[in-house]
């Protein structure tokens, strides 16, 4: 139950995403895609997804790209067909966020955006009047779409002009400011949260080559109820009233109106004095064997098993398997502090392992170098580490399903409450076949 107040399931997601993909496929296209995963309903935990999960099939298709800081890859998942879509949305990726490149060539701009998002105070109508002012302030044709949170962003396709992206965040924040200049009491350009109040701050940063914009068409989870981001004409823009879609009202729409954001993706335009990116003239340096290839890849083994980063926005965690005084005990990371369950063989002597709730404890930095404190190495001994992600569940639904990247803890396991132990708080461990 994705949205518990709506009634919208996962299934009902994956409907949507499966209706919609023809026309929803076209932007995604060889885009490498940041997707927000809800494993549960959308009030309980939820990960920005960059790399792709280590549970990601082999057929996914994925494009490398290096880490600014240390040189390791990010393997993003890239959305060309209806099976991957649907996978995506099986697995709670709600939100689609892809770049404005196309791969191979990342360093590229298609478009620019302008992301117009209202301070405390502000609304949609606010942003709507900034967007008509943008329009008439840009020297190119420009297209809209509203977020399907509070705010709207508009569009200016570049497509086959190959414009670095420190050119196009360049344009960007230099047209935000110029309009903040000329409308102080309505625009503010600067990051600065507390400008904001009463105005429509307009984000023009969202043009970095490492920033994502909320797909058109995609799901959004900012509500209790689903909505879409959904193109809107500049006659509704002007109006700035009922524009807000969920999924059956926007495929009801798209069935009378068709794709309006089409253009996007096929209108060239060119920023006056820029010239164009000669193909092959500019590489991205460190990058793997899928770069230089027009199709991504799909590659197996591409996610790596390395230690997962503390206070990671990602949806891999850190547990651990210790040997303690009390035994075996399983620590996961949730929530920022490691939830333990001691581990004990199922008397039936199958691979189920009972699983008993022993409290929380403090995430010491060293369990993120697989070491155990000086304080505590006379008592715990890892028998094994790494990252484990949530497939599906929460702590509140009283089962998980999750995948271990670790050696002894390898794989699909399910962790669920044993409904019929209401007085004793048992859990049950068991690999999933």
């Amino acid at each position: 139950m994705l949205y518990p107040e709506t009634g919208f399931t996962k299934r009902d997601a994956v409907a949507y995403y499966a209706a919609v993909s023809k026309y929803l496929l076209p932007h995604l296209r060889n885009r490498p895609v940041s997707f927000k995963r809800y494993p549960d309903s959308i009030h309980n935990e939820s990960f920005w997804e960059k790399d792709a999960p280590a549970f990601t099939p082999d057929w996914v298709p994925r494009f490398a790209v290096p880490r600014r800081a240390d040189g390791s890859v990010i393997d993003y998942i890239v959305i060309n067909n209806a099976r991957t879509l649907k996978w995506v949305a099986e697995v709670g990726g709600i939100e689609l966020h892809p770049f404005l490149h196309r791969i191979p060539h990342i360093d590229r701009a298609m478009a620019i955006v302008f992301d117009l998002d209202p301070g405390p105070g502000a609304d949609l109508a606010d942003c709507c009047e900034v967007a008509l002012l943008l329009r008439e302030a840009l020297p190119l044709e420009c297209y809209a779409k509203v977020s399907g949170s509070k705010g709207l962003q508009v569009y200016v396709p570049l497509n086959g002009a190959g414009v670095p992206h420190e050119i196009t965040e360049a344009f960007a924040r230099l047209v935000a400011e110029e309009l903040a200049r000329a409308h102080p009491k309505r625009i503010v350009a600067k990051m600065d949260k507390s400008l904001r109040r009463n105005k429509v701050f307009i984000d023009w940063s969202q043009n970095a080559d490492y920033k994502t914009t909320v797909a058109v068409y995609s799901l959004r989870a900012k509500r209790d109820e689903p909505l879409i981001s959904m193109p809107v004409t500049w006659e509704e823009v002007e109006r700035a009233r009922g524009l807000e879609w969920g999924p059956e009202a926007a495929l009801k729409r798209l069935a009378k109106v068709g794709d309006l954001f089409a253009p996007v993706l096929k209108k060239k335009q060119k920023l006056l004095g820029v010239k164009a990116v000669p193909r092959g003239s500019s590489e991205f340096l460190g990058a793997t064997s899928t770069r230089g290839t027009e199709e991504p890849r799909g590659t197996r083994g591409t996610a790596s098993p390395r230690m997962p980063r503390p206070k990671s926005q990602s949806g891999r965690r850190l547990f651990v398997l210790t040997r303690t005084d009390s035994g075996n005990e399983l620590w996961l990371d949730l929530h920022g502090r490691f939830k333990r369950w001691l581990l004990r063989r199922d008397r039936e002597g199958d691979a189920r392992l009972i699983a008993m709730p022993a409290g929380d404890i403090p995430i010491h930095p060293l369990y993120y170098e697989a070491t155990v404190p000086k304080e505590w190495r006379d008592t715990v001994t890892i028998e094994d580490t790494g990252a484990y992600e949530i497939i599906e569940g929460s702590y509140a639904a009283r089962r998980f399903d999750l995948w271990f990247s670790g050696k002894v803890m390898a794989g699909q396991w399910i962790l669920q409450k044993v409904e019929d132990d209401a007085q004793h708080r048992s859990w049950s461990l068991a690999p999933r076949s």
